[in-house]
């Protein structure tokens, strides 16, 4: 007789580095539900133990005490879980050895969404490829919720001829210090500046610019702007179009702010003045305040050389539980051996139906 395996019964232990966060800890509460043996990996033994108790699964969950990347490196060679779940920020420099530290056989999984992280993570595609181990990039709201409409939007049809994909998120804040990844992320997009692809070469532009102006399908009217962000990339290489542009609710729109973006860009590529402005803004602690819409919504407009115009939406709850929900789902799945080996946006790896599952709904015509 046969039967159906459940979820813990077809994966392996998922370690969730920064557990302890916002995001690592919905994670890792998802995976608890799901019966899923996990790891809570941190520097602060008397936070994961609160998580751990929390999560109430008894020995299902354990205690990882890492406080450097380094030593995070030499836990996941010992222990040599399934799934790595990075949550902890600053991907540019923590991606690559976590990653690393997972081969052969092993996976990967974060959240990152600069330009930078992203094209480091995906560099690693041939290594992973001869490791037999699957490594996934972006796996949160912006990127999954546009390359996934993209994916779809261009399912047998030829290459198109443009692509701009929006990533409108809305997020409900928790009181507390902005964070250190949080302040990383904000300044290294000054730095980067604006982004987007023309001739199928990624050349720069304004940051802030090709402000875009929305009726949303719930009714809600936003703006959003450039911004150098992990989406872009993701759209490019799902799509293949020689012309692709993103935009972000979360870039600033204000004419004076975006006047200002440049100077602020080349002030903070010092990196004396980087640093301690990271550090000045780690430390701004936030008040609660709701999310302003009642969803988080991405976008894409597909455009082909006959004049072929196609639109999608993916709508969300509050992106960062989104994300959480994301990168569980993606945890799982590759888990359980459904993912390939190599490097990849999350669409590219699971397929677009991965966001559906996530709990986002496909809106396409």
């Amino acid at each position: 007789m046969t039967r159906e395996m459940n979820d813990a019964e077809q994966t392996g232990a998922v370690w969730i580095l920064g557990a302890t966060g916002r995001i690592g800890s919905a994670v890792a509460a998802d995976l608890a539900a799901r019966g899923i043996p996990s790891a809570l990996v941190g520097r602060n033994r008397d936070r994961l133990r609160k998580v751990q108790a929390d999560l109430g699964q008894g020995d299902m969950v354990k205690i990882v005490v890492a406080d450097t990347t380094e030593r995070t490196v030499e836990e996941i060679r010992r222990e040599r879980p399934a799934v790595v779940v990075n949550t902890i920020g600053e991907y540019a420099a923590t991606a690559l050895p976590l990653a690393r530290a997972c081969m052969p056989d092993g996976h990967y999984v974060d959240l990152a969404a600069d330009l930078t992280a992203v094209s480091r993570l995906l560099d690693l595609n041939q290594e992973a490829e001869a490791a037999g181990s699957t490594l996934v990039t972006g796996a949160g709201f912006g990127v999954l919720g546009t390359e996934a409409l993209v994916v779809r939007l261009c399912e047998d049809r030829p290459t198109p001829s443009q692509v701009r994909v929006d990533a409108i998120g809305s997020v409900a804040m928790e009181a507390g210090p902005l964070g250190t990844a949080f302040a990383v992320s904000m300044i290294d997009t000054l730095v980067t500046g604006g982004r987007r692809y023309a001739h199928g070469r990624l050349v720069k532009t304004r940051l802030g610019g090709d402000v875009q102006h929305f009726t949303l399908p719930d009714g809600q009217r936003v703006k959003t702007a450039g911004a150098p962000q992990g989406e872009l990339i993701a759209a490019q290489r799902a799509s293949n179009a020689p012309e692709v542009t993103v935009t972000s609710g979360l870039a600033p729109t204000g004419a004076v702010v975006r006047a200002l973006l440049p100077l602020a860009g080349k002030l903070l590529s010092l990196p004396a003045l980087r640093d301690f402005t990271v550090r000045r803004l780690a430390g701004v602690e936030l008040k609660a305040t709701p999310r302003p819409r009642p969803h988080s919504w991405g976008h894409a407009v597909i455009t082909w050389p006959d004049g072929t115009r196609r639109e999608g939406w993916l709508r969300a709850d509050d992106a960062m539980d989104y994300t959480a929900r994301v990168a569980a789902e993606t945890a799982v799945r590759l888990a359980r051996g459904e993912g390939k080996p190599g490097a990849y946006f999350p669409a590219a790896a699971l397929g677009p139906d991965l966001a559906v599952a996530a709990g986002g709904t496909l809106i396409c015509n």
